[in-house]
C-alpha cells in the first residue's frame, strides 16, 4: 500500500529541507495528515471532504440555477438569436481556456485562496488585494440575482406573497443550508445539480420535438430568425449580452476554491476542468440555441427593462407549446435550482472572506470557523450584503435585475484576466527556477496561445461590453453601471500597495512550492466503459 502512495506524488518536491511547514499558507507540505482541530476558531482549518464526483457537478451545476434559465430569456431580448448564441459561444470558448489556466495551479497547488493567493504569489500582493474584494462583491451580486430571480419566477405561480416575501424566505433557507458543513453541500450540490442537468435535457428533447411540429401549434424550425430576426439592434444587442453571459458563466472558476478541500485534488480537478468544455456545449449554448428557435427576441413575456414580472423562456416555450404540465414542472425544477445556485455563491464568498481574513486581508471577525470547518460569520456577513436585493422593490425588477447582471460581469472579465496573469507568471517562474513544466499533473491545453487568447479577450470586453452607453443619447446611469468597478478595483490595488509597500514579485523569488501536497488514492477507482453510453453519461453527469 505504501508503494502505492509513493507512485502518485507529485513530481515537485522543494529543493530546501529545513522548512518550517507551521510557517507554511493554507495548504500543508508534503502528506496530508489528520491533525486536532484548534480550538482558536480563527485558526480552524477547512475539511478536505469533497469527492470527485462533488468536484465534477459542482463545476458546472452550481451555476445552472435562476441565473441561466431565467436570465438566458434576458439575453434573447437584448441580442436576438444569433446574437446572443454568439455572445455566448465566445465566453464559453474564454471559460475553456480559463478553466485549464486554473486547473494546471489547482492541481498542483491546491490551496483554498485559490487564484486570489495565486495572484499574491505570483504577481503583487496589492491585486490579490482588490482581486479578492472583487469577487467577493462578485457572489454577492449573483447571490442577490439569485434572490431577485427566484421571486420572479414563484410568480408564474401565485402572487398571493410579494416579492419581498419570497427574497427572505429564501433567504433564511440559504442561510441554513450553507451551514451544514463541507461534506453536506457536496452531497446536496452533487444531487440538485444532477437534478437540473436531467431537466435540462427533457427540455431539449421536448424543444427538438415542438420544433419540428410534433407538438404545439404547427412547425417552428428557424421562422424567428427571419421574422422579427436573428439580431436586435446589430452589434449594439452583440455587445449588451456579453455582460449577461459573462455573469451566467461566472462560476465555473469556483473548482479552484473547492480545490482547497478536495480529498485528492490530482484526480478531482483535473476530471472536473476537462468536462467543463463539453458541459458548457452542451448545457449553456443548448439552452441559448433552443430558445432562440422557440420564440422571437421580442416576446413580451420575456423579462426587460420595463417588465414587473419574469418568466423562464423555457417555461414560456412549454406554455405556448400547450405542454401545461411539463410547463409547471420545469418551473418546478428552476425553484430547485435556486437553492443549489444560492449555497454555490454563498459558499464561494464565504470561503473567499475566510482567506482574505487569515491573511490580513479583510476584518478578523471574517475569519471565524466552527469545528465542523464551516465559516459561518463569512456567511452571515455575504447574506447581509445580499440584501441589496430589496433596493429594487422600489422600481420595476427588470431594471435591478439587469443592473446586478452588468456589475458582476464586469467583476468576472476582470476575475479572469487576473487568472491568465497568474498561470502566464506561474509558468515563466517553473522555467526560471529550473523545473521542468512537462511532469505538472495537469498542464492547460494549447498553452501559451490559448491563455494569451482568453486573457485578451476579457481584457477586452472590460471595456467593450458597456460602450452602448456612448451612443447617442449619452447615458450617464448605464455609464456608471459598466465601469464604476474599474476605477474602484484601481484604487483598491493603489490603496493597498502604497500603504503596505508591496513589491511585484521576481520569477526567481516567486513561492512555487507552499501548498503543495502528496496525492494518494483516496478514493475507490472509478471502472472505465469504452462503450458510447457510457462515455456520454461521464460527459453528462460525471
Amino acid at each position: 500500500m505504501a508503494d502505492q502512495k509513493d507512485t502518485s506524488t507529485v513530481a515537485y518536491r522543494s529543493p530546501i529541507q529545513d522548512v518550517d511547514s507551521k510557517s507554511l499558507h493554507s495548504g500543508d507540505w508534503g502528506k496530508q495528515v489528520d491533525e486536532e482541530v484548534p480550538r482558536d476558531p480563527f485558526e480552524a482549518p477547512l475539511k478536505r471532504q469533497l469527492k470527485s464526483r462533488h468536484l465534477q457537478m459542482i463545476a458546472v451545476g452550481g451555476i445552472i440555477g435562476p441565473g441561466l434559465l431565467v436570465s438566458s430569456g434576458n439575453a434573447l431580448h437584448e441580442g436576438g438569436p444569433a446574437g446572443s448564441l454568439i455572445s455566448f459561444s465566445l465566453v464559453g470558448a474564454i471559460v475553456f481556456f480559463v478553466m485549464q489556466s486554473l486547473g494546471e495551479m489547482a492541481t498542483v497547488i491546491p490551496v483554498t485562496g485559490s487564484f486570489i493567493e495565486y495572484a499574491e504569489r505570483f504577481i503583487d500582493d496589492s491585486l490579490a488585494f482588490a482581486l479578492g474584494w472583487a469577487y467577493w462583491w462578485l457572489w454577492v451580486t449573483v447571490l442577490a440575482n439569485e434572490y431577485n430571480s427566484i421571486s420572479l419566477v414563484i410568480g408564474y405561480w401565485t402572487e398571493a406573497v410579494p416579492q419581498w416575501g419570497w427574497i427572505l424566505i429564501f433567504w433564511a433557507l440559504f442561510l441554513t443550508l450553507s451551514n451544514l458543513g463541507i461534506l453536506a453541500y457536496g452531497e446536496m450540490e452533487f444531487w440538485l445539480s444532477l437534478i437540473k442537468v436531467l431537466a435540462l435535457i427533457v427540455f431539449f428533447i421536448l424543444a427538438i420535438i415542438i420544433s419540428a411540429g410534433g407538438i404545439g401549434p404547427g412547425p417552428i424550425g428557424f421562422k424567428y430568425y427571419h421574422d422579427p430576426g436573428a439580431f436586435n439592434d446589430g452589434i449594439n444587442g452583440v455587445a449588451k449580452t456579453f455582460v449577461v453571459a459573462g455573469t451566467l458563466y461566472a462560476g465555473t472558476e469556483m473548482v479552484g476554491i473547492t480545490a482547497g478541500e478536495s480529498a485528492n485534488p490530482r484526480k478531482a480537478v483535473p476530471r472536473a476542468i476537462q468536462q467543463v468544455f463539453w458541459r458548457i456545449l452542451i448545457f449553456y449554448i443548448g439552452t441559448i440555441f433552443f430558445i432562440g428557435i422557440l420564440m422571437p427576441y421580442d416576446d413580451k413575456q420575456l423579462l426587460g427593462d420595463t417588465s414587473k414580472t419574469a418568466s423562464s423562456p423555457l417555461t414560456i416555450a412549454l406554455t405556448d407549446a400547450g405542454i401545461l404540465p411539463a410547463a409547471h414542472l420545469i418551473n418546478a425544477l428552476i425553484v430547485i435550482s435556486v437553492i443549489s445556485a444560492g449555497n454555490s455563491s454563498l459558499y464561494v464568498a464565504s470561503r473567499t472572506l475566510l482567506y482574505m481574513s487569515r491573511n490580513s486581508k479583510a476584518p478578523k471577525f471574517l475569519g471565524r470557523a466552527n469545528k465542523a470547518g464551516v465559516p459561518w460569520v463569512g456567511l452571515i456577513f455575504t447574506n447581509i450584503f445580499a440584501c441589496i436585493v430589496f433596493l429594487g422593490q422600489s422600481s420595476s425588477a427588470g431594471k435591478v435585475y439587469s443592473a446586478l447582471i452588468t456589475l458582476s460581469g464586469v467583476a468576472t472579465f476582470l476575475v479572469w484576466s487576473i487568472i491568465g496573469i497568474s498561470h502566464i507568471r506561474f509558468r515563466k517562474a517553473l522555467v526560471a527556477q529550473g523545473q521542468d513544466t512537462s511532469q505538472l499533473p495537469f498542464r492547460s491545453a494549447l498553452y501559451p496561445w490559448g491563455t494569451y487568447f482568453s486573457l485578451a479577450l476579457n481584457i477586452f470586453l472590460v471595456f467593450f461590453q458597456g460602450y452602448t452607453c456612448f451612443l447617442n443619447p449619452f447615458s450617464p446611469d448605464d455609464f456608471v453601471i459598466n465601469y464604476i468597478l474599474l476605477p474602484v478595483f484601481a484604487l483598491f490595488v493603489i490603496a493597498y500597495k502604497f500603504w503596505n509597500k508591496t513589491k511585484w514579485v521576481s520569477l526567481e523569488d516567486m513561492d512555487i512550492w507552499t501548498g503543495r501536497r502528496d496525492f494518494v488514492d483516496e478514493e475507490e477507482p472509478v471502472k472505465k466503459s469504452g462503450r458510447w453510453w457510457a462515455k456520454i453519461h461521464d460527459i453528462v453527469v460525471g
